[in-house]
């Protein structure tokens, strides 16, 4: 009996170490494909003001795509965005069309297992936008049911949204000014996203839509990293090896203060929150309009 459990065991750790150096040796096999192509392809939205946008001259830029240069830099490699929307980034990495996706799973996402993830590079909380005149009727996070909220599909924040009653009105991939407008009109009551996401842009807008943060009224506080495949474990080990040296040296830091107008992002902020479990909440909304807001 004890012979016939050895054997049954060995077996066992023989499988698993087989899988292991399996998944290793394709992930220095896929590392070495691209130090040889000499760059690593990223997939990003580039409509995400202050992370992944274009500025006055066109340029790609924001916080994330910096901290992706100036890890290219740190491997020497080069780093090629392309831009698409946030629900075919997942996609993209599996089918190796891409490197690393500049979209972030979290902890209760159903898909976590199936990639890796980075060293975190943001951390925040969930706030929400509503009319400066009325707080859109919103004073709790429970006042949320019957009200129309405008965002991005799949996300977190329209997850949100839903398990508190809200009648979701999706975005693809349009301007700030579309979903200000229209919650300035009452097309739409309210907003659910990152807070400094959301503090940039109704400062950015101040002046031309009467909107606001709903002050006090936060939730699920995250963290942000960046995707890659599974097969990808090299890659992700050097970047996450970047990342902590970015840290350290305080890199990280001064690209934060740079597009968050001198807030330092790196690090966890203290508030108080209600925490809104979404776990067993569907990600497919019924309502599809224009754009893509903050993410």
């Amino acid at each position: 009996m004890k012979k016939r459990f050895f054997a049954v065991f060995s077996l066992i750790l023989a499988a698993v170490f087989l899988v292991a150096c399996s998944s290793q040796s394709t992930g220095e096999k896929n590392w070495e494909k691209i130090e040889k192509r000499g760059s690593i392809k990223v997939a990003t939205a580039g409509t995400l003001y202050p992370q992944t946008y274009h500025d006055d001259k066109n340029n790609l830029t924001g916080y994330d795509v910096e901290i992706l240069k100036e890890v290219g830099k740190r491997l020497k490699l080069k780093i090629d965005f392309t831009e698409m929307g946030v629900d075919g980034m997942l996609t993209a990495v599996n089918s190796g069309q891409v490197d690393i996706a500049n979209y972030s799973l979290e902890d209760d996402n159903k898909n976590v297992k199936k990639f890796l993830r980075s060293e975190p590079y943001k951390y925040s909380f969930t706030s929400m936008v509503v009319r400066e005149s009325d707080n859109s009727g919103i004073s709790s996070w429970k006042d949320l049911k019957g009200k129309k909220a405008a965002g991005a599909a799949s996300t977190k924040y329209m997850k949100i949204a839903k398990k508190m009653g809200a009648e979701l009105v999706v975005y693809d991939n349009v301007t700030n000014d579309v979903y200000m407008q229209d919650l300035v009109n009452g097309r739409t009551d309210v907003i659910v996203n990152d807070y400094y996401l959301q503090k940039m842009a109704v400062a950015a807008i101040k002046d031309k839509y009467p909107v606001k943060i709903n002050d006090g009224i936060y939730s699920n506080p995250y963290s942000t990293s960046f995707t890659f495949s599974l097969k990808n474990k090299t890659l992700q080990e050097k970047v996450n090896k970047a990342i902590k040296d970015m840290k350290k040296d305080g890199t990280l830091t001064k690209i934060s203060e740079k597009f968050f107008a001198g807030q330092d992002v790196t690090k966890k902020t203290k508030v108080d929150y209600t925490e809104i479990d979404i776990s067993d909440v569907e990600s497919k909304p019924p309502v599809r309009t224009g754009g893509l807001l903050f993410g």
